[in-house]
């Protein structure tokens, strides 16, 4: 506009000088105008001063000479792509915004980048951008949007240097956190950087405007991103260093459960936080902090130690309240009997807590009057109630020991007359090992009953194959051990030693059908009638055909061996096929014996009634001789094959 009125004032000016002159010419004789051209005009234009009028009179001053000068010169405006200039608004159309830089040609910007000045009018001034001087066309074009772009960015970098808090609008939501709008650029909010807590709903900042700080910028790109977290930790950290300077051991704080772990749980205590690990959350014993506290609770807590450096606080909630074992109730006495929840199992017993914060040991010595070894996990179950008997108490190093087997009376007392010897009885299997079943009769009362006098006939691997850990047992009483409370019991015993009865059944040489159970290296057991089991060796179990037994294959065999004391029967396959062969031998050397002895009755018969002997006789005699020798030469060859 300035330059506009400086136009119309030289106008001005050079109309009126012009007039003045062309006055004074008219006015002036003729006589001046002669000498003037007959004057010498060499370079007439090289030496035409212009500040002097026809009048021979100077028209500006020097300082209105300079002025004017500096105005004409403004004229020619140098323009460079990407520099700021203020525009004035000369025009206003239904789609663009017509400006004046003071360049040759006005530019043209799209209403849409003055959106946010929604009165704009002519005669305003902007600040835009050339982005181009002249294009194509020779038009000059201008952005309002470039350059409110690169003023945010540079205050944009101002306040990331001097980390000043600036307010921007939350524009919309993005992958993985905001999109925010400040100074009219778009910033990046991330996920993680809105607050100090966990956001998933980030819908309800849509349309907020809230405070940030710039926390990181890329040049190369012209991206920044902002935090609004920062802005919430840097007050916390105040509060923090407060609450810290005001920090001492013993000091109660209330606080609020911010967080709940399987070790603890973290107080807030007003911007700084703390950790009330769980052994400090109560005297009693807890598997878990949630079984006392919830989160937001507010409860008040005592500081136990801190650390300034690190910024930790150690805090307790059961030091409020007086120790269990100080204020110990009376009823808890030695002697007395008292009722506990099983709070911990180890080998060597269980604890069982009184009151919280009041336990007591039960060993596992004191479970049971029986002598058999006990498993104390076994025996209890976490959370179980038990009555017991206090056997010791020190309340100096908080110590107590129980007693579940002192509720009831010692019942070795009078063991020989419940439990004499050759009574029987019936028991529960209550352990099984290599050597032998354990078995309680009555509580407290138990015994062991050998491998070895589990049957009469079979002989077991384990007694395991015999019987199983909860099945009852028939057991008779064989001795007992008061000193060391140790019975013995028998369960074959019940029985009379069959043994005795089988000698005549199973003698040797006796055949009986048998089913191979099981072979190793040494040979096979086999399987019996009446439940009996025999050894066959190796090469007892040969086949006729060259072939051996196998296992689960049933067979003749013969007994070669009884003996009772050590309860053993020894049988052989092989014997049966080979008596077989020796009773078939001897039958036909019997049968020869007894042909030939016909045949020589006969022979003394004829001999006896010929008195004379003829040539045809003779023959006759002749043959019964030939058929006697053959006879007497195959009764010794099978002899000879007879076997050993």
């Amino acid at each position: 506009m300035l330059e506009n009125i400086i136009r119309k004032q030289l106008n001005a000016d050079a109309q009126e000088s012009a007039g003045d002159q062309t006055a004074e010419a008219t006015a002036t004789t003729t006589a001046p105008v002669a000498e003037v051209v007959a004057a010498p005009v060499a370079t007439a234009h090289d030496d035409f001063d212009w500040s002097v009028d026809k009048r021979n009179v100077t028209s500006y001053s020097k300082d209105e000479k300079e002025k004017y000068d500096k105005v004409y010169e403004d004229t020619f405006v140098q323009l460079e792509d990407g520099q700021m200039m203020k525009g004035l608004v000369v025009g206003l159309t239904k789609t663009d915004v017509v400006l004046n830089i003071g360049f040759k040609s006005d530019g043209l910007i799209s209403l849409n980048e003055f959106r946010d000045i929604p009165n704009l009018s002519i005669g305003d001034e902007v600040e835009v951008m050339i982005v181009e001087k002249e294009d194509r066309d020779g038009h000059l074009n201008l952005s309002r949007r470039q350059a409110r772009i690169t003023r945010a960015w540079e205050r944009i970098v101002e306040v990331h240097k001097t980390g000043e808090v600036i307010t921007g609008l939350v524009t919309s939501k993005t992958k993985g956190g905001l999109i925010v709008d400040v100074f009219g650029m778009e910033t990046f909010l991330p996920g993680s950087q809105i607050d100090v807590k966990p956001v998933t709903d980030y819908d309800q900042f849509v349309g907020k405007t809230m405070e940030f700080k710039v926390v990181k910028i890329n040049e190369t790109i012209k991206n920044a991103v902002v935090s609004h977290k920062a802005l919430i930790e840097s007050d916390i950290e105040a509060q923090r260093a407060e609450i810290m300077s005001k920090l001492e051991k013993g000091q109660v704080l209330e606080g609020t459960v911010k967080n709940i772990t399987d070790f603890g749980a973290f107080m807030d205590l007003g911007g700084l936080d703390g950790l009330l690990y769980i052994t400090d959350i109560s005297w009693g014993r807890i598997s878990h902090p949630s079984e006392v506290l919830k989160l937001d609770q507010k409860i008040n807590v005592v500081v136990l130690d801190f650390d300034d450096e690190k910024k930790r606080i150690s805090l307790g909630l059961k030091q409020l309240t007086p120790h269990p074992w100080d204020v110990l109730a009376e009823t808890i006495a030695e002697g007395n009997v008292v009722k506990g929840k099983v709070v911990n199992i180890e080998d060597y017993g269980a604890f069982l807590e009184i009151q919280p914060g009041v336990e007591g040991l039960v060993h596992v010595s004191e479970i049971t009057w029986a002598n058999t070894p006990i498993n104390a996990k076994e025996f209890f179950k976490l959370g179980d109630e038990h009555e017991a008997k206090v056997v010791t108490l020190d309340k100096g190093s908080r110590k107590m020991s129980l007693s579940i087997k002192q509720l009831s009376p010692d019942p070795w007392n009078d063991i020989e007359t419940k439990f004499a010897e050759g009574s029987r009885h019936t028991g529960v299997v209550k352990n099984i090992t290599n050597y032998g079943v354990f078995v309680e009769l009555a509580p407290g009362i138990g015994g062991m009953i050998h491998i070895s006098d589990l049957s009469w006939l079979k002989r077991f691997n384990h007694p395991s194959e015999y019987t199983k850990v909860g099945q009852n047992i028939d057991v008779m009483i064989l001795g007992i051990d008061k000193e060391n409370r140790k019975l013995q019991l028998g369960h074959k015993q019940l029985e009379e030693d069959p043994w005795n009865s089988l000698a005549e059944t199973f003698a040797v040489g006796s055949l009986h059908e048998g089913t191979v159970s099981r072979r190793d290296d040494k040979g096979a057991i086999v399987q019996l009638s009446y439940g009996l089991e025999g050894f066959a060796p190796n090469r007892h179990l040969n086949k006729e055909d060259g072939k051996s037994i196998g296992a689960d294959e049933t067979a003749q065999f013969m007994v070669i061996e009884f003996d009772r004391n050590e309860k053993r029967i020894v049988v052989s396959h092989t014997r049966v096929w080979e008596q077989g062969k020796m009773e078939e031998a001897e039958a036909a050397k019997k049968e020869a014996r007894a042909e030939s002895e016909s045949t020589r009755k006969a022979v003394k018969t004829v001999q006896n009634k010929v008195e004379k002997a003829t040539l045809g006789d003779l023959g006759v005699l002749a043959d019964l001789k030939k058929k006697l020798d053959s006879d007497a030469a195959a009764g010794n060859a099978t002899e000879e094959a007879k076997p050993e």
